[in-house]
């Protein structure tokens, strides 16, 4: 692969101008890469540092990825409900849906080819059976389809709307409103490509929220989603000011510095109960794809989530 460096562009180090236009690889294997002589800047071997200059031609020989594939493994399998059709499972925070580069086990993926062998091959061979997705810090209900047929009824499902998704979610502060919709686009954050973020060009997004319990400064919400976009929840609460308590990525560790001096320490004791952010995945509804009969399940919250949202309530009481 060949690229020029545009007339308008200014300084800028090889390994981030690369990082730029090569999104599939991480900063640090392209440094490998520079260094190995694989990518060359007017035909001569450089350092990941060199900023780059307009009119530079830079030559980069990827290597071919090496094929990825999803083995089974024996872990940990929490399932609310099974039959020849489908699986609905009650993830736990912490892992993650499939395989990808750089994390090839310990995923539910692995985890379910241990489980049964019959798993819908419609998103191919590292995402098997996968009708929607949680984040990796993200708990409970998630949709497995085993049959093709059942994965195409499933996703048209999804598509139209028709599947009920609902989470309870800990945020940061009071919401005026009792319930609400956020409707706003998500695309990937332009300052750090590894977050989402609210961006004019973005797919379209939308969140209904309703406030299930109110506290001094959090509040518990059930959120029903209308789209499914990466982060959707996570993002659309930090862009009304209420970021998802215990958030790592979109400031739900940050905000009990602004919490009202009174209130500080019981916050920070609310934070070291819980390592993620305070979103659970708590029903799921949907049409069975073959029979049609309405099917309904509900996760408890998991013990993280309960300790946090019991101090809230013993402190507030």
């Amino acid at each position: 692969m060949d690229l020029a460096v545009p007339v308008e562009s200014t300084a800028e180090r090889l390994d981030l101008f690369l990082r730029t236009h090569c999104p599939q690889h991480s900063r640090s294997s392209i440094q490998a890469l520079i260094k190995a002589g694989a990518i060359r800047v007017n035909g001569q071997k450089t350092r990941p540092a060199y900023l780059v200059q307009p009119g530079d031609e830079i030559a980069v020989e990827l290597p071919e990825p090496e094929p990825l594939a999803a083995r089974p493994e024996a872990l940990p399998l929490s399932i609310a409900y099974e039959d020849d059709d489908l699986l609905v499972v009650n993830k736990a925070a912490g892992m993650t849906v499939h395989p990808a580069p750089g994390a090839t086990e310990g995923t539910l993926v692995n985890a379910l080819l241990h489980h049964c062998r019959d798993l819908s091959g419609i998103n191919g061979a590292l995402r098997p059976g996968i009708v929607h997705r949680l984040d990796k810090e993200t708990s409970g209900l998630l949709l497995v389809a085993k049959r093709d047929a059942a994965h195409r009824a499933l996703a048209a499902s999804l598509q139209a709307h028709q599947i009920e998704r609902r989470y309870a979610a800990l945020v940061w502060g009071v919401l005026r409103e009792e319930n609400g919709r956020i409707e706003a686009p998500i695309g990937r954050d332009p300052k750090n490509r590894k977050k989402m973020a609210v961006v004019a060009d973005g797919r379209a997004a939308a969140t209904n929220f309703k406030v299930a319990e109110r506290f001094p400064f959090t509040n518990l919400v059930k959120c029903q989603l209308e789209t499914g976009r990466t982060h959707q929840i996570r993002v659309h609460l930090a862009h009304i000011g209420h970021p998802v308590f215990g958030d790592p990525v979109y400031g739900g560790r940050d905000q009990a510095r602004g919490v009202r001096p009174e209130y500080r320490r019981q916050a920070n004791w609310m934070l070291s109960l819980i390592r993620r952010q305070a979103l659970h995945a708590q029903k799921l509804r949907f049409a069975h794809p073959t029979t049609g009969d309405m099917m309904e399940f509900t996760a408890p919250l998991p013990e993280d989530m309960q300790a946090v949202l019991e101090a809230a309530r013993m402190e507030s009481g």
